[in-house]
């Protein structure tokens, strides 16, 4: 897990020459980086990389982390519930309905996620 922000950022080259993109990433519990995609959005990020892991049925999201380089909020946890996903790591804070929304879905909701810690919500 504490891999896992820096190896989002290895694989975000636009945020790396600009500053201005988000990125979410699909690891597998092991920690293997399955995917990682940029977007302006958050949410679009999210999207790209729960619609690659869809497209390809042999990848089980049950099985899978999603990192995203923003905050945890709402939406975001909600993407990962439908899709199955149920471990969800940012970098930074996540919001009281993402914390209920998390808890009501059994699911664990990580904040703050760096190389040496983090917080954990749920």
């Amino acid at each position: 897990l504490f891999a896992m922000p820096d190896t989002l950022r290895e694989h975000q080259p636009v945020f790396a020459a600009t500053g201005g993109l988000h990125g979410a990433a699909l690891f597998q519990a092991t920690g293997e980086l399955l995917v990682c995609r940029e977007d302006i959005g958050r949410h679009n990020a999210v999207d790209k990389v729960i619609g690659w892991a869809v497209a390809r049925e042999e990848v089980l999201l049950e099985a899978c982390v999603l990192v995203v380089s923003s905050r945890a909020g709402f939406e975001i946890v909600h993407k990962a519930r439908v899709a199955g996903i149920p471990v969800v790591a940012a970098l930074g804070a996540a919001s009281s309905l993402a914390v209920d929304l998390a808890t009501d879905g059994n699911q664990t909701l990580i904040g703050w996620l760096r190389s040496d810690r983090c917080t954990r919500y749920t």
